[in-house]
């Protein structure tokens, strides 16, 4: 049996997007409450019935949101230009090596506006 399960994680941050137009509003230091999701798929464990831990994957994203959260996303390497986009693919190149079974990251800077990345 095949399934997906998906974690939540919330951080605040600042940060401002270098890249965008002048005048453009995104350009000034700005926050956000950050919604994201860590999503795995594959085949639950028959003996276990799960396929795998809730905590184990808390246990993967903690470390990650601890070094977003409270920060400017600018100052941290490899997010100099912090869109959803490439903070998406950012949390995505830190848990892939660790979380083969990943599937997908969602990041989510409004309740309006969000971001799903696949990998690749």
């Amino acid at each position: 049996m095949q399934v997906e399960l998906v974690k939540e994680f919330r951080f605040e941050a600042a940060h401002y997007l270098p890249n965008v137009p002048e005048g453009h509003k995104c350009r000034r230091m700005h926050g956000h409450s950050f919604r994201g999701e860590v999503a795995v798929r594959g085949d639950v464990d028959p003996a276990t019935g799960w396929l795998i831990d809730f905590a184990d994957l808390q246990k993967l994203v903690r470390p990650i949101v601890e070094r977003l959260d409270h920060y400017t996303l600018n100052e941290i390497p490899g997010l100099e230009n912090p869109t959803s986009e490439l903070l998406a693919a950012w949390i995505w190149g830190q848990l892939k090596p660790k979380l083969p079974i990943l599937e997908r990251i969602t990041i989510e800077e409004t309740c309006t506006s969000r971001c799903h990345y696949f990998g690749g």
